[in-house]
């Protein structure tokens, strides 16, 4: 017998809508099982045999986070199937800061109105940015919440657990004046500042199909493309070269974020002209009217991400990185933190 409840249906909660956005979803997850998975979706806890051949001493490395107010642009553009990639990145790109490599992810859906066809592009692309960082997805959860969310709102986070031999952690220990900084390039604002962003373009009238010069497509487009997912970029760097810190510019922009990955009594010089910096952030930046110091504490400014290296590992570093990766500084003696020169 199926099961069913009309009286729940009546209170606004469809578990057979809930039912038909597992079946669409389910060719979606398929894409990302790896060796490892031992359940299907659809038990009451996603079960990973990890594979830890070879490993001194294996430690799990997890993170969590969502996608924030990005998913008021994916609403207004009724595009449902990129913001789960970035949901991914901001975990996997977090655990990936301590060397570690994701093995699998869970998501969460608050939605008011559960349409299994949303909820399956929702999924689409949490699958697609699992794919992009080698993990599985082995489970998740989709929660209906009537009369606490509008029909069209929707909220979406999830978390990574990874695993890294402790030998290999990237720990700053071996950091020293000289090193270099390496900017892994972002795709744009990534998922960081949203709130800011949405004042600043009035996205709630905005016209954000319209194409626009300055930036090469339109404004929706601009603000709604997925965050960058540098796992396999920094995997491939630590099989070739000593990597001595990993920064995810996240919220706190360089201001923040750089210093997580230093020890005490050494800063970074940052060579803001060798910064490249895409147009959508010198746009905003005009049009809010946000100094210099607000942007680069608030937004990755075109670096999604920052590797340390030893100088004389700097080519093989960027070759074995293979996104686009370049020189931005160095590591110096010194109290502050982070300098823009």
């Amino acid at each position: 017998m199926r099961s069913f409840s009309d009286s729940y249906r009546e209170a606004g909660v469809n578990i057979e809508a809930g039912y038909e956005g597992v079946r669409l979803m389910k060719k979606h997850v398929a894409r990302t099982m790896i060796p490892g998975v031992v359940s299907d979706i659809g038990g009451f806890g996603g079960l990973f045999a990890p594979q830890l051949s070879g490993m001194t001493e294996p430690v799990l490395a997890s993170g969590t986070d969502g996608v924030g107010t990005k998913i008021r642009i994916a609403q207004l553009m009724d595009k449902h199937d990129t913001v789960g990639i970035d949901c991914v990145a901001m975990c996997v790109n977090d655990i990936i800061c301590c060397g570690a490599k994701p093995l699998f992810f869970l998501d969460y859906i608050a939605i008011g109105k559960n349409v299994p066809e949303k909820v399956a592009a929702l999924v689409s692309g949490v699958a697609e940015g699992c794919v992009q960082s080698g993990c599985a997805l082995i489970g998740g959860e989709t929660a209906e919440h009537p009369g606490m969310m509008a029909e069209d709102d929707y909220d979406l986070a999830g978390f990574s657990v990874g695993v890294v031999d402790k030998p290999k952690v990237i720990d700053h220990s071996t950091m020293c004046s000289g090193d270099v900084i390496l900017a892994l390039p972002s795709s744009g604002i990534h998922s960081n500042g949203y709130s800011l962003v949405r004042k600043v373009f009035d996205v709630e009238h905005a016209d954000l199909s319209a194409y626009c010069a300055e930036l090469g497509c339109t404004l929706g487009e601009a603000l709604l493309t997925p965050t960058s997912i540098y796992v396999k970029p920094v995997l491939r760097c630590m099989e070739s070269v000593t990597v001595k810190g990993v920064s995810h510019i996240t919220g706190g922009g360089f201001f923040e974020n750089i210093p997580r990955c230093l020890p005490d009594g050494l800063m970074a010089k940052i060579e803001k002209a060798a910064v490249k910096t895409q147009p959508i952030f010198h746009m905003l930046q005009r049009l809010g009217g946000i100094s210099e110091h607000d942007m680069f504490n608030t937004y990755n400014m075109g670096v999604g991400m920052a590797v340390i290296v030893a100088k004389e590992d700097v080519d093989k570093a960027i070759a074995a990185l293979g996104c686009g990766a370049y020189v931005i500084g160095e590591i110096a003696e010194g109290g502050e933190r982070v300098t823009l020169c």
